[in-house]
């Protein structure tokens, strides 16, 4: 099975990746089948420990092989042609992660293999993925949320592996991302339409601490101070009903959905009596009664830097554009 050859000018760890990879493509071995173990081989072909384990290494970084605890390395998957398999660990899946992954992935190209997992905002579930996943993979793709303390488990990994994405906190400063920024986004894109918002009485920021970013706060808070507006924080708007003169700055698509149930309800018409701004532009709130004004980053834009960066190996932190898109709804 394996065949290692002197004075050829190939590395033997590269002979060791090369007859595994040829005894998968003959049919010799399928997924699921236990390969000889790191000593087995560094034995019988009189080899250092370290090359055997580089040869691995590579293998299961790339998802060929998989070890098991007590019993060997098996062959987890037979597409051999897949160079670099990447770890992506998102908060939650919604249209505009959907967006972020294509052109991720898209852009990496197909010799590059993600697989996707998602924390649901729980930092048990964020810390064991990653733990569990620790040594697996080329790269890790890590977006954080809102997280506390996320830097003490991602030290688990390779820091030269690890890329952070969308939220990016003090204490992870260290490792090359795309992010957004939050408080200046919200609060420059709220200026622009300071004249807009000054037509409503009431203004509100739904935030549920446990999801949306800070800065959203932050932002929402400093623009209201600087601009001597009074403005409140509901957590959600289950049980709010709207009144005429309410502006609502809405991050989450569930209550953008009841506020305008709600509004049908009570008989208000968009924009006249209420405003609503929303965050992360869709298809939705292009076309919902009549256009719902957001403020959004461009998650296509985000993915396709983030793969020039993991292709490039570049050690950057670069913040992702944003803009406004004003539309019935103000």
């Amino acid at each position: 099975m394996i065949t290692i050859k002197s004075n050829i000018g190939i590395p033997k760890y590269k002979q060791i990746i090369n007859s595994i990879e040829e005894s998968i493509v003959s049919g010799a071995l399928k997924k699921g089948d236990r390969i000889p173990s790191i000593n087995e081989i560094k034995n019988k072909h009189k080899l250092s420990r370290d090359t055997v384990l580089m040869a691995f290494n590579e293998l299961k970084n790339r998802g060929v092989i998989q070890s098991i605890v007590g019993k060997g390395y098996y062959i987890s998957s037979e597409n051999v042609n897949v160079r670099q398999k990447i770890f992506l660990l998102f908060d939650e899946l919604n249209a505009f992660k959907e967006d972020l992954y294509n052109a991720l992935k898209d852009s990496l190209g197909e010799a590059i293999e993600l697989e996707i997992y998602f924390h649901h905002f729980n930092k048990d579930i964020f810390k064991k993925l990653i733990l569990d996943n620790v040594g697996n993979y080329s790269y890790y793709v890590i977006m954080p949320a809102n997280l506390k303390n996320t830097k003490e488990i991602i030290d688990n990994l390779p820091s030269e592996k690890v890329f952070v994405l969308d939220q990016m906190h003090h204490d992870l400063s260290a490792f090359p991302a795309v992010y957004q920024n939050f408080e200046k986004a919200l609060y420059n894109n709220l200026k622009l339409v300071k004249h807009r918002i000054e037509n409503y009485q009431r203004l509100y920021l739904v935030n549920n601490e446990n999801k949306q970013p800070k800065g959203m706060l932050s932002g929402f808070t400093k623009f209201c101070k600087d601009n001597d507006l009074e403005g409140s924080i509901v957590e959600n708007l289950k049980d709010k009903l709207p009144k005429s003169g309410d502006l609502y700055i809405i991050p989450d698509d569930k209550n953008l959905l009841r506020i305008i149930k709600k509004m049908k309800e009570v008989k208000l018409v968009l924009s006249k009596d209420i405003g609503i701004i929303s965050y992360n532009d869709t298809l939705l709130k292009e076309l919902v009664e009549g256009g719902i004004t957001t403020i959004s980053t461009d998650f296509n834009t985000m993915g396709k830097r983030l793969a020039e960066m993991i292709l490039n190996k570049e050690h950057k932190q670069i913040e992702n554009p944003n803009k406004l898109i004003i539309r019935n709804s103000l």
